[in-house]
């Protein structure tokens, strides 16, 4: 018969049971304590012979006050305040609890505007901004000033807005708004600054073709064919023989036309309406620039003039590979036609069409999620091993739109891709599926309202609505708008935007690349095929 083992607990230790015995022991003993305090249906026993309390965490804890939320009134339909001062500065708003707040001023000038100046300017300009001023001698002194409250600064320039933008703590809104104000209005524009941001031009130029990923040049040329030398197809990097042609007083007399109050909008987020408003009237009401005073006349009121055509780039792109890893040689293609300005209610319905298309890489083509239910990845890179690239890209001004497919591929089968592409193109016509509809409008509301979890995208949501509307529409409504989409209204949309003549961008080895006549033909037929080429000698 087995000898039972007893055990006895003394000053010098435990004997007769092993440590993990007697740890065994002293968690039974908590539980049990925790079955005397909570009731025996409170205490599970695990096979790890370790408790715990089964308090539900949907119950409020006993003994703990009821927390107390702050209140939005309902869809905060006054959420974003806007007044215009007495010089048609327009100050919009919008609060946000914390800290941090991002303030900036948006105007109304881009590339679009260089008709009648050499292009570049707009891109001179990003690279100034925030140089000296009338009160900062350097950036440096810039820097150091926002420091103190935690501050960053930035200047973005597009086609249609010039954005200068400052994030820093709330408290230091009264420095961020002259500093603002000196920055746009008050540059010192040295020679030396000049010269440097000569040199910062030419090295990006450089960059931006040397770069394996070849969609910011694309781009660009995709503009240029669709609007061909107007508006938003004029180039929105500076021309390497236009470098030099940029001094300070070209840049003043572009300045005097486009910096005026009425083209402009102090955009907060994050700080209290009435406190904006005043740092407005105190900074920006009655402040002389140092360009002086501009005629509104000599602004460059153009409507884009969408013209379609071909543009071509032969470039060698055997040698873009940067790293242990080469990047196959490919050529690129992109293909658009002409959607819709942002201000029309069919910008929603164009919209929700570019989400259904996605698409992307074809590195993780096969994997779940991750929009993979797109038609660009169903249709195309899920049925073509070799293209290495299909996504679709919507880009919207106030007057004018483009829809495009950017693909890759081998050089050798470019024919084919860009059969693929039109022939996708066509389809847009065709009814779409109602859970394809469901899951792309889903996909852009959530997309939306993620965006605008980020303070400075908020920001740049509201200074861009107003600039271009004079007010703003809440995510609430956009999403309603969104919903709203009906497959008639794809359709509808996609037949008026297959009429429009091709605009067509190719880089790489142009070699198999199709006539514009046969691609425009491809675009007008039922099913988007080339026409067939006979060859006699091959």
């Amino acid at each position: 018969m087995q000898q039972r083992k007893c055990s006895r607990i003394t000053s010098g230790g435990v004997h007769g049971h092993s440590q993990s015995d007697m740890a065994a022991h002293m968690s039974s003993l908590r539980c049990w304590s925790r079955v005397q305090r909570f009731g025996a249906a409170a205490c599970r026993q695990y096979s790890s012979s370790s408790g715990y309390p089964n308090v539900s965490l949907s119950s409020p804890l006993p003994g703990i006050p009821k927390p107390v939320f702050a209140s939005v009134d309902g869809q905060e339909k006054h959420e974003t305040r806007i007044t215009t001062l007495e010089n048609g500065l327009r100050v919009a708003s919008q609060n946000k609890f914390g800290q941090f707040c991002t303030v900036g001023i948006l105007v109304n000038s881009g590339s679009r505007h260089e008709a009648k100046y050499p292009s570049g300017i707009a891109h001179f300009l990003e690279k100034l901004a925030f140089s000296s001023t009338s009160q900062y001698g350097s950036k440096d002194e810039i820097l150091l000033s926002l420091e103190k409250h935690g501050g960053i600064c930035d200047c973005q320039t597009s086609r249609d807005t010039t954005m200068y933008a400052v994030s820093a703590e709330v408290k230091g809104l009264d420095t961020v708004v002259s500093l603002l104000s000196d920055a746009v209005l008050q540059p010192r524009l040295l020679d030396e600054e000049l010269e440097m941001t000569r040199m910062t031009v030419r090295f990006e130029l450089e960059d931006l073709n040397m770069r394996p990923d070849p969609e910011p040049l694309l781009t660009e040329m995709i503009h240029a064919a669709a609007y061909r030398g107007n508006t938003v197809g004029l180039p929105r990097f500076c021309p390497v023989q236009n470098v030099d042609k940029i001094d300070r007083k070209l840049l003043h007399t572009y300045l005097r036309s486009y910096y005026c109050p009425e083209r402009m909008v102090l955009a907060g987020v994050g700080i209290e309406h009435e406190q904006l408003v005043e740092c407005a009237r105190k900074y920006l009401l009655n402040v002389k620039p140092v360009w002086g005073v501009g005629t509104p006349d000599k602004v460059d009121r153009s409507v884009a003039q969408y013209t379609g055509g071909i543009i071509k780039m032969e470039k060698d792109m055997s040698d873009v590979s940067l790293g242990p890893t080469p990047i196959p040689e490919l050529t690129h293609i992109m293909i658009g036609l002409e959607s819709c300005s942002f201000l029309e209610d069919d910008f929603i319905p164009f919209a929700v069409l570019n989400m259904m298309m996605g698409g992307g890489g074809s590195f993780s083509a096969g994997g779940p999620g991750k929009g993979m239910f797109t038609r660009l990845y169903l249709n195309v890179l899920n049925r073509h091993h070799w293209m290495y690239n299909a996504t679709s890209y919507h880009h919207s001004y106030e007057d004018s739109g483009l829809l495009c497919i950017h693909a890759s591929a081998d050089p050798r089968q470019v024919r084919e891709m860009v059969e693929i592409i039109t022939r996708e193109f066509i389809q847009m016509a065709g009814t779409a599926g109602e859970m394809e509809l469901e899951r792309a409008k889903t996909q852009l509301k959530s997309m939306l309202m993620m965006n605008l979890e980020s303070r400075p995208v908020i920001f740049e949501d509201v200074g861009r609505q107003v600039l271009a509307t004079g007010k703003r529409k809440l995510p609430h409504e956009l999403c309603q708008l969104i919903s709203n989409v009906t497959a008639s209204d794809i359709k509808r949309v996609t037949t008026k935007m297959l009429r429009s003549k091709p605009a067509v961008a190719a880089l790489g080895d142009l070699t198999e690349l199709p006539s514009y006549e046969h691609i425009q033909a491809a675009l007008s037929s039922k099913d988007g095929r080339l026409p067939r080429m006979y060859r006699l000698f091959r």
